[in-house]
């Protein structure tokens, strides 16, 4: 948990939930995966943080980010769950343009949208970025396993990170990419100016 006290005046906290991600699947596009991920994080959090927190709550973020197999709109590729997974996928994006789907939930008590429980409503938007990949030669990709910086992410890479080096955004938004729907950090700038 990361405590953010006195941002705009906002006390802003993070927390991990507890539920487990649901796993992707090819029975949906990426984009329905990447929102269905997000709706399912959205109750979690309302049922997690609703009951330890109290009414000081005014408001939930949570996100989701799953990467698009470049062959197919309904393979996603999500987080690696070993170095033979992560190496794999890397081969699969390697020299190769990909999109990245993240969904973003805004969740307010008596809030539009989706009702969640207990009278706590989710907004919800999805934005996509499209990601080229450089070839990845033997050194880097031996690099890139042995380091773990593919453990936790969604297509085995963190363009904040070590993937730096050899992606880049062709479109869209770096902030897709790690992991939040630009569109929705709008509304959140707009909810939090009528509380002023």
């Amino acid at each position: 948990m990361a405590d953010f006290s006195g941002v705009g005046g906002v006390e802003v906290l993070f927390r991990t939930l507890k539920v487990k991600e649901p796993e992707p699947t090819s029975s949906l596009d990426v984009k329905l995966q990447v929102e269905a991920s997000c709706m399912h994080k959205a109750r979690a959090a309302v049922s997690e943080l609703v009951s330890s927190e109290g009414p000081e709550i005014e408001m939930i973020v949570v996100s989701d980010t799953l990467v698009e197999d470049p062959d197919d709109s309904r393979a996603a590729l999500g987080k690696p769950s070993d170095k033979i997974s992560a190496a794999s996928t890397l081969i699969r994006l390697s020299g190769r343009r990909h999109k990245v789907w993240s969904s973003t939930a805004i969740i307010t008590r008596n809030g539009s949208g989706m009702e969640i429980d207990s009278g706590w409503g989710a907004a919800i938007w999805t934005d996509f970025s499209i990601v080229e990949f450089d070839e990845i030669g033997e050194g880097v990709m031996e690099d890139l396993i042995r380091s773990g910086s593919w453990v936790g992410k969604a297509g085995g890479y963190d363009l904040a990170g070590k993937a730096g080096s050899f992606s880049r955004v062709v479109e869209g938004t770096d902030v897709t990419v790690l992991g939040f729907s630009c569109n929705a950090f709008s509304e959140i700038e707009e909810l939090l100016s009528r509380r002023k």
